[in-house]
């Protein structure tokens, strides 16, 4: 059998969510003139609402400890062949087997393995390779790389073969793979955990450090996003990987890639943890880009001409959240238009202002905010707030890289977290709730910008869950391999 998608949810047997749940309760029905007439759409408003029994809080949760963390990668393209790089370097780690779909991809991140110990067998070959993989019962964490629609089957089935499981940005591309990995998490006492490696930016973790101390005040609103112009790479043919992300770009219209920019938000706004995220509006632009460059592209190349005349999303998303406690969170998206690279961390509170992309960061404070503060007393309180985590391992993580040394702090944390039998900085909630915002801009671009609920994933457990430490005040035992 051809272990596509849906052959797979079959085979594996892996519940689906209900396509139509009861309306009963939603606060804000939509009027029928604006109604999306596709089901998939539909599927994603009643979805939202979905009735969740929790059956264990997995936010907090601190798994039994691993002395070595027994490692399996699936997808290793440019991505996760360096995450296999990096990862490599850090103690009390083996990696155990590499997948992937193309055998020279596999071949080629197993290659780039530094430190010895690590009898990584390769599975590639056939469609099934990953599940065969996953299977082996010397593998505690699976580490997820591959296509975006992917991300949350292989979670599921991970799980349910006891391995926690670390999966790239976004974690799912809808609501029912969303409460599917929650449900599965909590099933299987497995952590699910989302890579998001912009939590672990300096700036991001001194902001998250900042607010933990009250500097900010209350926090009004902040902003988050990803703008990144790569528009026309995106048809080059030949460029690995990444003829499904162009497909995602064809058949989607929202805020596709949402989490760099609301994770760390969502972290200092406490969200799974004493607040959450309520509802939120989206609305995208027309696409003024996307066509323009299959158009000029097809005049150089009949390969191209598939594409003339096709449906791309708006270059442009703007999604705006607001939070229970009254807090709003803007995040934008869009790789088309010809900006300079921004995250748009931004943080606004009662009593301080921060701010980074497209500009170095920044701070101010009431009574001189109307200007930024100096170099000086932005280093002076870098000093004093910078957390431990910063203190100890910035050195490393810049020496051994990834996005300026964040992408090896990511992994290094979540190695040590199981390691050490912590709790891990960013749970299935948090990988859900980020990664939710994908699907549900795409609901409330269809429907003219119309506001739609934000799931509660935590059932409830928001109210008493506690805000995670990630300073480093426990852990920080694992050592680094350097050079």
């Amino acid at each position: 059998m051809q272990i596509n998608r849906r052959n797979f949810l079959k085979a594996a047997g892996v519940a689906t969510v209900s396509a139509m749940l009861p309306t009963k309760g939603i606060s804000r029905e939509i009027p029928a003139e604006k109604q999306q007439s596709s089901k998939s759409l539909e599927k994603i408003y009643r979805e939202a609402y979905k009735k969740h029994s929790q059956k264990f809080n997995m936010c907090g949760y601190t798994a039994p400890k691993l002395e070595t963390v027994r490692v399996g990668f699936v997808g290793v393209g440019n991505r996760g062949s360096a995450a296999v790089e990096r990862i490599s370097r850090i103690d009390g780690v083996k990696i155990v087997a590499i997948c992937d779909e193309l055998s020279e991809h596999a071949e080629k991140a197993k290659a780039r393995i530094q430190t010895p110990g690590h009898p990584a067998l390769v599975y590639s070959g056939k469609e099934d390779s990953w599940m065969e993989m996953c299977r082996r019962d010397d593998i505690d964490l699976v580490y997820v790389a591959a296509p975006w629609e992917w991300h949350a089957p292989i979670g599921v089935y991970s799980m349910r073969q006891g391995k926690h499981v670390a999966l790239e940005i976004p974690v799912a591309t809808t609501v029912e793979d969303c409460w599917q990995l929650v449900e599965t998490s909590e099933e299987t006492k497995k952590h699910c955990v989302i890579l998001e490696n912009c939590c672990y930016d300096f700036f991001e973790l001194l902001t998250l450090n900042l607010a933990r101390n009250g500097f900010f005040g209350e926090i009004v609103h902040a902003e988050g996003g990803y703008i990144h112009e790569i528009g026309e790479s995106l048809f080059f043919r030949g460029k690995p990987g990444r003829s499904w992300r162009l497909k995602e770009n064809m058949r989607r219209n929202g805020n596709l890639y949402p989490t760099h920019g609301l994770g760390p938000v969502a972290q200092i706004m406490n969200i799974n943890r004493g607040n959450r995220m309520e509802y939120m509006v989206s609305m995208s632009s027309d696409d003024f880009l996307m066509n323009q460059y299959s158009q000029e592209l097809s005049l150089k190349e009949d390969y191209f001409k598939q594409f003339e005349g096709a449906s791309f999303r708006g270059n442009m998303n703007s999604s705006i959240i607001k939070t229970i406690k009254g807090q709003t969170i803007l995040i934008q998206h869009d790789i088309t238009t010809p900006r300079p690279y921004s995250r748009l961390h931004t943080i606004s509170g009662t009593k301080a202002t921060a701010q980074k992309y497209p500009l170095p960061p920044r701070l101010s404070m009431a009574g001189d905010h109307k200007e930024w503060l100096s170099e000086d007393k932005f280093k002076e309180i870098e000093r004093r707030y910078n957390p431990p985590i910063i203190k100890k391992m910035q050195d490393i993580a810049k020496e051994i890289g990834g996005h300026g040394g964040m992408d090896f702090l990511m992994d290094w944390r979540l190695i040590d977290c199981l390691r050490n039998g912590l709790p891990v900085d960013m749970d299935v909630y948090d990988a859900a709730s980020w990664s939710v915002i994908g699907p549900l801009s795409e609901w409330s671009v269809a429907n003219r910008s119309a506001p739609i609920d934000i799931p509660d994933f935590t059932n409830g457990a928001w109210k008493k869950n506690q805000p995670h430490d990630i300073s480093l005040k426990h852990g920080g035992t694992t050592g680094v391999v350097t050079k």
